[in-house]
């Protein structure tokens, strides 16, 4: 072999040689894992004064204030997660926390709270205001909620807990890193050790390159190699809240309420002949007490000398209390803590001077923005009937989408009886002629309230009166009136008119319509056999009652009808 045949396979060996070290070191480079570390703080990215959220194992949207070594969340994170009775009062900056015996109130930077007017000092600042966000000290929120957090720094992190139950573990069984990503050429976030536990997100999910997205008892997140971690276990995350129970006023029997309507102080006198004519009732709610002023003062047509009467015939008064006066804006009452205390305390004393057993709340047409002022007010109200022994009522409506912001399940939870007017399904302002309560639309009403509220807790009102309906022509427009009747006074409509009520199937009720002239009318008839069909609805949904608008709308006979069930 001659010399440039040597140098000629010497350079091709020199070539391989290298291309053999070229891909060596290749693959050894992907092989071997990155040592480059992420700093948490370029990770997290979280603002200076601010620190990163983990709610339970979650990366939350929003970030909590860190001031003066405190952690403040904002409100509306803490009534959607944690504890939905915490109320700020923006007129007067108040922070209010009601619980089933006590009204807990902390101003804008004060260290200092109260409950029930008894001052507790903390070291820390409770609530802070930027403008309209309000931000709570998260130690305060944990004293009242169903929540537990820990805090870390460089960078902040907060780590809530507040979903109870069975998380997804692995241990730590060889050291290994928690990295950016799932590729050990990702940069890594965290040296973990053996023996180390670590939260399975998403119950392990979708392994990528050997890789499972994990979460340190620090609140590192990232990704880990399956094969350095244990096989997975359950472990039960429990909460150590005792949360306050509410105690509710409830009868041993079922309630039969009659509503009395008193609008002036002589018709006070006529109780006992209006119940004289009764058989069974075991409570009376008269219209005695309206709010009459924005700053939360009563009018009041109660008399001792009714209740006294009531009392001797073992029937119990539970004072209604309304928001009828046109003149007063209700929601400028009960979005001030000063005026819905004010409220508050008129209503319980009213209730001590008259020795009354209980209190009906009836606040009707509210709006939207109103409703957890008026939920406000009725916590509030609570506290104070819990601790007088008051039995607390509340009228509602049928539920629906419209009024939900009247908040049903909470009032299940906070009020002794909720009481739903099953009836106006067509009414005095309706564009066109209906029932005023339909079989159907009866059935619905319970069915939806149940759903909302314990059956032990509601009472079902039944209307012992109906609407005629008149539809006439003026002008060229038709024009729709109507008037409530009692039962008497609807059938003596019928009477005189020579007129025979049929069965209309569709509303389970008697119908009628006559013309008269260019009048033509339209009824449709409450009486024995429609509130019979009603008072089996409410016996077999067993709840705790039945109330009835109004005493004196009905014939005698009713109350044989509705004693059936409720003896």
């Amino acid at each position: 072999m001659d010399k440039n045949a040597k140098i000629g396979i010497i350079g091709a060996l020199s070539v391989l040689l290298i291309i053999i070290i070229v891909v060596a070191t290749t693959i050894v480079g992907k092989l071997t894992p990155s040592k480059e570390v992420k700093q948490l703080s370029d990770y997290y990215q979280v603002p200076e004064g601010e620190a990163l959220v983990i709610m339970d194992d979650v990366k939350y949207e929003k970030y909590a204030k860190v001031i003066d070594g405190v952690y403040y969340m904002d409100l509306e994170t803490i009534q959607s997660n944690f504890n939905k009775r915490f109320y700020f009062d923006f007129n007067e900056n108040v922070l209010i926390n009601t619980t089933p015996t006590e009204v807990i109130k902390a101003e804008v930077g004060s260290k200092d709270y109260s409950i029930n007017k008894n001052k507790v000092t903390t070291p820390y600042t409770i609530v802070k205001r930027d403008i309209d966000d309000i931000y709570v000290a998260l130690d305060f929120v944990a004293q009242y909620s169903d929540m537990r957090f820990k805090t870390f720094q460089n960078p902040d992190i907060v780590m809530i807990e507040s979903k109870w139950g069975e998380y997804l573990y692995a241990t730590v069984k060889s050291a290994t890193q928690i990295r950016t990503g799932t590729s050990i050429k990702s940069e890594i976030l965290k040296q973990v050790a053996e023996g180390d536990q670590l939260m399975i997100i998403n119950n392990g999910g979708s392994m990528e390159n050997g890789f499972i997205c994990v979460m340190s008892e620090d609140g590192v997140r990232g990704y880990a190699q399956k094969k350095a971690l244990s096989d997975t276990f359950y472990q039960e995350v429990a909460s150590t809240y005792e949360a306050p129970v509410y105690t509710n006023l409830s009868k041993d029997y079922t309630i039969n309420l009659t509503w009395h309507q008193v609008t002036v102080p002589e018709a006070n006198k006529n109780v006992s002949a209006m119940l004289e004519a009764t058989k069974g009732v075991t409570t009376i709610s008269p219209t005695w007490f309206r709010v009459n002023s924005q700053e939360g003062t009563l009018s009041s047509l109660a008399s001792e000398s009714y209740v006294d009467y009531c009392h001797s015939r073992n029937i119990e008064v539970w004072g209604l209390v309304d928001n009828f006066d046109p003149n007063v804006d209700i929601h400028q009452v009960l979005s001030r803590t000063s005026t819905r205390e004010k409220l508050v305390n008129e209503i319980i004393a009213q209730a001590i001077k008259y020795d009354l057993d209980g209190i009906n709340i009836d606040f009707e047409s509210l709006k939207t923005e109103t409703g957890p002022h008026y939920v406000q007010f009725l916590r509030e109200l609570s506290v104070k009937c819990r601790s007088n022994q008051i039995v607390l009522s509340v009228d509602n409506y049928v539920p629906a989408n419209y009024n939900k912001f009247y908040d049903y399940k909470e009032q299940g939870a906070i009020v002794d009886y909720v009481v739903i007017m099953a009836y106006d399904e067509y009414h005095g302002a309706s564009e066109e002629a209906g029932s005023v309560s339909s079989i159907n639309y009866f059935t619905n009403a319970i069915n939806d309230t149940k759903s909302l509220v314990p059956a032990e807790k509601i009472i079902i009102g039944v209307p012992f009166y109906t609407r005629l309906w008149k539809e006439s022509t003026e002008l060229g427009e038709k024009k729709l009136t109507s008037e409530a009747l009692g039962m008497a006074a609807a059938e003596q409509v019928l009477a005189k008119n020579n007129v025979e009520a049929k069965k209309d199937e569709s509303t389970g009720q008697d119908y009628a319509e006559f013309q008269k002239e260019d009048t033509f009318y339209k009824i449709w008839l409450e009486n024995e056999e429609s509130v019979n069909a009603r008072m089996k609805l409410i016996y077999d949904a067993k709840v705790a009652g039945v109330a009835s608008w109004r005493l004196g709308f009905e014939k005698a006979s009713i109350w044989d009808i509705i004693l059936k069930y409720v003896n």
